[in-house]
């Protein structure tokens, strides 16, 4: 079923021709008038520095938080109910039940040994299969020169419930291609369709300061 989202028919309904779907933040939320973002959360993803990140702003409506990762300078928005946390390299943000977990990256591509987005993707992705076949990943061009990674039969790590699904996004700043950022979701590999849609309303909240 996750293949069929790389096809060249899918409708686009961004500029960058990623698709929510008809889906919205509410689908993923939990309605506790942004909560979840005050709490510790003492097994986050993050490094042993993290902190909680800032919460900008709530939005009932739509069931979304304004994220701020200070350390980055970067801005999203969540689902309500989830966390989020950063130390002085990313920010990470999961659900409550943890089925859903996004990491948020600046990259330097010169100091990762690459040229461009494309390069970093096509190398990440490549050393990846390498150290295990059994992940199939394709990439495709987004509208706004952005790159899309996804991979298949990731395997499931420390409290998964089974194989995962995973997406990357690699953005370039704008004027200088050595530099960019790096958006990763994983999800239920049972959940390709709506892991897709939530990385669209993710990737389209997102506000970067360069």
């Amino acid at each position: 079923m996750a293949l069929c989202l790389f096809a060249l028919d899918v409708p686009a309904k961004a500029q960058d021709g990623l698709d929510t779907g008809g889906l919205t933040f509410r689908d993923f939320a939990t309605l506790d008038n942004g909560e979840s973002f005050s709490r510790e959360d003492p097994i986050s993803g993050g490094g042993p520095n993290q902190v909680s990140s800032r919460l900008v702003s709530i939005d009932s409506i739509r069931a979304a938080a304004e994220i701020r990762f200070d350390s980055i300078k970067i801005g999203l928005a969540l689902p309500l109910g989830w966390t989020a946390t950063e130390d002085w390299e990313r920010g990470v943000s999961h659900s409550a039940d943890r089925r859903y977990r996004a990491i948020v990256w600046r990259v330097d591509f010169a100091f990762e040994g690459v040229k461009d987005a494309e390069h970093y993707a096509a190398t990440k992705s490549g050393a990846i299969r390498a150290r295990r076949p059994g992940i199939r990943a394709q990439t495709r061009k987004l509208g706004d020169g952005s790159y899309l990674v996804m991979y298949e039969n990731v395997p499931a790590g420390q409290g998964d419930g089974g194989p995962r699904i995973v997406f990357d996004v690699v953005v370039s700043k704008p004027g200088n291609p050595k530099e960019g950022i790096l958006l990763t979701l994983g999800a239920p590999a049972t959940e390709p369709d709506r892991a897709l849609s939530l990385l669209a309303l993710i990737k389209h909240s997102m506000r970067i300061d360069w």
